[in-house]
């Protein structure tokens, strides 16, 4: 069992939002008890086929609530979005608060829904942090197999493999043919398969409607469905001026590097230190994990990253409210070298207002002109993680 770092408040009601498989349902049932909370799962065929034909009826059975119920947990409640209604009506009445969960806001924004006009606290939930994981945690298996929870109830490889495969193909599945976001469901296939292919780069939207034989506004709405429901996210390109950076297209990160290998085929093959590929899931790592520990200790930060018309790039760039803006270059070796930061070093000097740092497996930390060289768990910490 693994202690979630999120934190909710116990006095509001609140959303919960996170990809299948991320324990939203187990977190919740750990986090309210049976005796004061009556709980509702819209996974089951009754309860859905009982509330969507008639949701006003959640009112009349919370009416008949022992008086000591104070929390009603709906889970997966975009299935029924009208129950949002009955939800915002009883919690003006200032009668009880509500736990909702979803894998996705998509269905209720394109529903109209409103999401309780404010008064509930919207929360993301994603696969465990290296600190949730603790003492077992290991970098090598990690970058393989990524940290979805129930990963962990696995020691074989082979069972791991399966677990992955599945949930692609369970995603697809359920979130995309059940919910009807997409009418075609063979481009979108592709579309993951390239996506993941193309996963940390910057995106093409046009070359990859070539590949898949779709088109650009295709392409651009299969990205958004990806970040609706959380299996993903971008980050901007940074200049100073707003104007200039909305001219490069952004990057798109996958949330789990189990997933994304489960996405573009390369399961069966080991990730070996001092190659690409361990070298593309440790950064892909890092910024997923930056990603979640300030979602949830509410940072605010924004993440970017930096290329320029001579072909420098800076991994991440995050602004930080009340901080310098932090320049990060990620590289897996555990050896740092100078000639390894050069463009990290070249450009930091022409940020003012900056702090450069190097992310690694390297755990002697070093400084290099004005590059602070941290292993990757220190050097979260100094960034103020």
């Amino acid at each position: 069992m693994f202690k979630r770092i999120i934190k909710f408040s116990k006095n509001n009601s609140l959303f919960l939002f996170g990809a299948r498989g991320t324990g939203k349902t187990f977190l919740l049932k750990e986090k309210f008890n049976k005796e004061n909370s009556y709980f509702i799962d819209l996974l089951d065929p009754e309860s859905y086929l009982r509330y969507s034909s008639n949701p006003s009826i959640i009112k009349n059975e919370i009416a008949a609530l022992h008086k000591k119920i104070k929390w009603v947990i709906i889970d997966e409640v975009q299935k029924i979005p009208e129950l949002l209604d009955v939800a915002q009506m009883i919690i003006s009445e200032k009668k009880i608060n509500f736990a909702l969960t979803g894998s996705s806001a998509r269905k209720l924004k394109r529903g109209g829904a409103n999401l309780l006009a404010g008064r509930a606290f919207v929360n993301n939930l994603y696969p465990l942090t290296h600190n949730e994981i603790g003492d077992s945690f290991d970098i090598t298996e990690i970058l393989k197999w990524g940290s979805l929870p129930g990963i962990f109830s696995f020691t074989e490889d082979e069972d791991k493999t399966d677990f992955l495969r599945s949930y692609a193909y369970t995603y697809i599945k359920e979130e995309i043919t059940q919910e009807q976001v997409v009418r075609k469901l063979d481009p979108f296939r592709r579309f993951l398969v390239v996506s993941a292919q193309m996963s940390g780069k910057i995106i093409n939207c046009s070359k990859i409607a070539r590949d898949i034989g779709s088109t650009t506004p295709t392409v651009q709405s299969y990205f958004q469905i990806l970040e609706d429901t959380l299996l993903g996210f971008t980050i901007d390109s940074y200049h100073t001026s707003i104007r200039k950076s909305q001219r490069e297209s952004p990057k798109f990160y996958y949330f789990d590097t189990g997933v994304l290998r489960a996405l573009n085929n390369t399961l069966s093959l080991n990730v070996l230190p001092h190659t690409y590929q361990f070298g593309d899931l440790f950064e892909h790592f890092v910024i997923n994990e930056i990603n979640r520990l300030q979602h949830y200790h509410k940072k605010d930060f924004k993440m970017f990253f930096m290329k320029t018309k001579h072909g420098l790039e800076i991994d991440l760039v995050i602004e930080r409210p009340g901080l310098k803006t932090a320049l990060i270059e990620i590289k897996s070796s555990d050896n740092i070298r100078e000639e390894d930061i050069k463009p990290l070093i070249k450009l930091s000097k022409d940020i003012p207002g900056s702090e450069a740092f190097c992310f690694s497996l390297d755990k002697t930390s070093k400084i290099f002109n004005n590059v602070n060289s941290l292993y990757w768990k220190k050097g979260l910490e100094e960034i103020g993680l």
